[in-house]
């Protein structure tokens, strides 16, 4: 052997051939443990390796298939679904809101009104002038829904109210004219036509059989922020009395379907659908902003009515001439022999003259169908008449106990009347301002307005000082529910009992004022004050 070699210092000299050798068979043996590893898992199956892998429970996968769902949907139905873009004439209100059943202006004095009334229409008339040859600016937007391949597309009437131009977009990026075909002021539904053919129209589910706690999926245009898709659930369903009545003496279609899926501003007039992609309603209302509260006209209505604005360009509706009251305690006479606690609606009077009252139809009979139909509030009675004007229908119906057929035929319901108030008139009729009184309907709003429980009759909304209404101490908020022994509870019925009226001799108002009940006669030249 060979001594080892000393260098300077006394350190020993390493020998590096040694060194090389070593980390060469290391780096051997660790490629040979990787080739062999290799060899090993080659020999496993291709199930082996995935049993190896985390395994994803049943819960993920069908969140996954979940969230396919509604990716899918989106997918689906974004085609039929427009954004509605619309140049409004200028001026369309007062104050930058609508002032026409607004309870707060109307209990404004008259005078002040009118005062305000002939500014606006000055400050009009200079507008339209000056706005002669003005390109229409695009100030307003909406969404809407295709609902047939030729070009007919569904949005709320609001959307397009006052339009002085009006395109709609497709996602696509098309981009249409289009002309309204017509609208239904008492439902908030409008109807448009582009000339178009072969357009994806949504499909319309049956809206009676959506359940509460569904899916709800609204696609739409909110805050300008096209083709947003939101999703939340069905929460309710028959939502009424949401709204005061359009016109005096006439009802609004309410009959809403109400959701949390988030609804904002631009939605309107988009579909609500389910998770088949099927229309289930269409967006029409909010409670309040980012409330998770909003409201859908259903399907049902909405191609009823959208179906009659297509072929007719209006929406015909019928009426028999009943008041009906709510069910009590159950005690009223046939009640006990109904099939459901909610099956019929009870009568608590007729219209004189009208279609129940010819066909003898009476105060306590409860009405159960109209045809085949079961009715069990207004507003499906409302659509059970609808487009039966001049028709002849039966109705079955329950008195004291016993089941009955009654043959009634509708009437067109009449056009909305102006507020009873002053106007030039000729003749010895008498009229409301010849009492001195503003009157109109008593809807929710305005019983809210007023601190009052009571929803039925008409209310005084504003009396003319030295009337005789004001000598007698007639004041806002009183409730007249009779004229001359005559029931009211819309301005026909009033302008016909008043009808024949003798101011001279009196006219005889039976009142709700406060918590007191009462009457007062007034009379032309009165001058005392009421005794009660």
């Amino acid at each position: 052997m060979h001594a080892a070699k000393k260098c300077p210092a006394g350190k020993k000299f390493e020998h590096p051939p040694l060194l090389s050798f070593q980390a060469d068979t290391m780096k051997t043996n660790r490629f040979s443990a990787a080739l062999c590893l290799l060899a090993l898992l080659g020999t496993q199956s291709p199930s082996a390796l995935r049993a190896a892998a985390p395994k994803e429970s049943s819960a993920i996968a069908l969140a996954r298939q979940l969230n396919q769902a509604f990716i899918e949907v989106a997918d689906q139905v974004s085609p039929s679904v427009v954004v509605i873009r619309v140049a409004q004439k200028q001026d369309r209100s007062m104050f930058g809101f609508e002032t026409e059943g607004n309870p707060l202006y109307e209990m404004l004095p008259r005078e002040f009104r009118k005062q305000l009334e002939e500014q606006y229409e000055k400050r009009r008339k200079r507008n339209a002038e000056a706005q002669q040859g003005r390109v229409p600016q695009f100030n307003g937007q909406g969404s809407g829904v295709v609902i047939r391949e030729d070009g007919y597309i569904l949005t709320n009437r609001h959307v397009v109210e006052d339009a002085e131009r009006i395109e709609v977009r497709f996602k696509d990026g098309r981009t249409f004219p289009a002309t309204i075909r017509g609208v239904d002021p008492r439902s908030d539904v409008a109807v448009l036509k582009i000339e178009a053919k072969g357009l994806p129209a949504a499909k319309f589910t049956d809206s009676d059989k959506t359940r509460v706690g569904e899916f709800a999926i609204a696609i739409g245009a909110p805050f300008n922020l096209d083709y947003s898709v939101t999703f939340g659930h069905v929460s309710a369903k028959g939502r009424t009395d949401l709204l005061p009545g359009v016109s005096p003496g006439t009802p609004m279609d309410q009959d809403f379907i109400q959701t949390d899926a988030s609804i904002n501003p631009g939605n309107s007039g988009g579909p609500l659908v389910n998770i088949s992609g099927e229309i289930i309603g269409i967006n029409t209302l909010i409670r309040g902003m980012s409330t998770g509260i909003g409201f859908a006209i259903p399907a049902n209505l909405a191609r009823d009515l959208s179906d009659a604005i297509i072929k007719d360009g209006k929406v015909v509706r019928g009426r028999i001439g009943l008041v009906i009251n709510e069910f009590r305690d159950g005690t009223e006479p046939g009640a006990k022999n109904l099939k459901g606690p909610s099956v019929g609606i009870l009568v608590g009077r007729t219209i004189e003259g009208g279609p129940a009252a010819k066909a003898d139809i009476r105060t306590d009979d409860i009405v159960t169908h109209v045809e085949s139909t079961p009715i069990s509030n207004a507003q499906q009675l409302r659509n059970a008449l609808r487009n039966k004007v001049g028709q002849s229908v039966s109705l079955s119906v329950v008195r004291n106990g016993k089941p009955m057929k009654i043959k009634v035929t509708p009437e067109l319901w009449p056009d909305e009347l102006p507020d009873m108030v002053a106007t030039n008139h000729k003749g010895s009729e008498v009229h409301a301002d010849d009492l001195g009184l503003t009157v109109k309907p008593l809807t929710r709003e305005l019983a809210k307005v007023h601190g009052l429980k009571r929803a039925e009759g008409l209310i005084v909304t504003e009396v003319e000082a030295g009337s005789p209404a004001a000598k007698r101490g007639i004041k806002a908020g009183t409730i007249i529910t009779e004229v001359n022994r005559k029931p009211v509870s819309d301005l026909t019925d009033f302008h016909d009992a008043l009808k024949g009226a003798d101011l001279k001799k009196g006219v005889r108002l039976d009142i709700i004022s406060g918590s007191s009940t009462g009457h007062e006669v007034l009379k032309s030249g009165e001058s005392t004050q009421p005794q009660r």
